[in-house]
């Protein structure tokens, strides 16, 4: 695929953000500063679509698309583009966790094998909590390579949770658990079987009723290959030349609890207006969650329970980012000012995080 030269993808970038934006109820000004924004930072990295949503005084103040959810079939990105969200499923499954912890119906402490037997229990207890947390020793991905048959698994199983155990699950820890980070979506699975014991539900069905309905997430479903899922984004990577291709293929749904669900701009807006509404966990609880652990190795850690946390804006602020076959993500919410920025791009290595702030400076002026 030729390059597209920069003006001709401004204005393609522009002309695509008038056709799918809601309504605005943010500054004309402000408004023209994130285009902007946006504008320069696909032109910069051959985005070929990415989706954002604005929250401000607690509310999604504008969500709009640029450029293409689909270059094949000529599809505009919109505000309701669904993208996969990686890992920035994370904090959905751990908001459902804690709701069950609010509950009484799930002990953080506990070892896991309470709610979830059919993980084998190590020479230390692993708990719920490290688990959120990615202390409790369970690693990550054998590699980062395509051709790694988990992070670039294309199987398909109807269970998932137990398929997803099955990768990991006999395998040695990492760490001693309580000691030491180590970044786990496996680890995620784990806490989906304990979601599932704790409620007596399945963990797509509890979150979805607990958490994607109470927030008015209508349009978030699982990643699901072989679903016909309508304004569902084509995923994208680049060749070694730079060059847009096609995403390698990925079957996510051995890792639905941290990195299997789609999402949209606008759903993943009204998510951040739940949170910061205490819509579906209490204050406290939603406090717990974002403040961050502390690992016996003493080294510093900015991840709560699900959630990473950070002070470089000079304020709290707390959210995700995620990466996989053909999307990158991320979201973040400055509670003190209830504000947030949702940023989905339908490529691989897309640098989510770096526009996500970038928007963020330019709400917080």
């Amino acid at each position: 695929m030729r390059a597209i030269p920069a003006v001709v993808l401004v204005i393609r970038i522009l002309f695509s953000a008038l056709a799918g934006a809601q309504s605005s109820r943010i500054a004309p000004e402000q408004k023209a500063q994130l285009g902007a924004a946006i504008a320069r930072f696909m032109a910069a990295n051959s985005i070929p679509g990415v989706s954002v949503a604005v929250v401000e005084n607690g509310e999604v103040a504008w969500a709009a698309g640029f450029g293409s959810a689909d270059l094949e079939n000529s599809v505009p990105a919109t505000a309701h583009t669904l993208y996969r969200l990686a890992s920035i499923s994370k904090p959905i499954t751990a908001t459902a966790a804690l709701l069950l912890w609010q509950q009484g119906k799930l002990d953080l402490d506990a070892p896991v094998q309470k709610y979830c037997p059919a993980f084998p229990e190590k020479n230390t207890p692993i708990t719920t909590r490290e688990l959120l947390g990615h202390i409790a020793g369970i690693r990550h991905y054998k590699s980062d390579s395509q051709d790694d048959p988990e992070s670039g698994n294309t199987r398909h199983f109807p269970n998932p949770i137990q398929a997803g155990l099955d990768f990991f699950k006999n395998d040695a820890l990492v760490a001693k658990p309580g000691t030491e980070f180590h970044y786990s979506t496996q680890g995620y699975t784990v806490v989906g079987c304990a979601i599932e014991g704790a409620s007596g539900e399945k963990y797509t069905d509890y979150v979805g009723k607990n958490v994607l309905t109470p927030a008015g997430m209508a349009h978030t479903v699982v990643d699901d290959r072989f679903a016909i899922i309508p304004f569902r984004a084509r995923f994208y990577s680049k060749d070694k030349s730079g060059a847009i291709t096609n995403a390698d293929l990925l079957d996510s749904s051995y890792k639905i609890p941290g990195g299997g669900w789609l999402s949209s701009a606008d759903d993943m807006g009204q998510f951040e207006v739940a949170m910061l509404a205490d819509r579906i966990v209490t204050r406290s609880t939603r406090n717990l969650m974002w403040t961050p652990l502390k690992p016996s190795d003493g080294k510093a850690d900015r991840y709560g329970l699900g959630w990473g946390t950070g002070k470089d804006l000079g304020v709290l602020d707390v959210g995700h980012s995620g990466s996989q076959q053909g999307t990158s993500t991320s979201f973040m919410i400055v509670p003190e000012r209830r504000a947030g920025v949702v940023v989905l791009i339908n490529l691989d290595g897309g640098n989510a995080s770096d526009l996500a702030t970038e928007l963020m400076k330019i709400i917080l002026k």
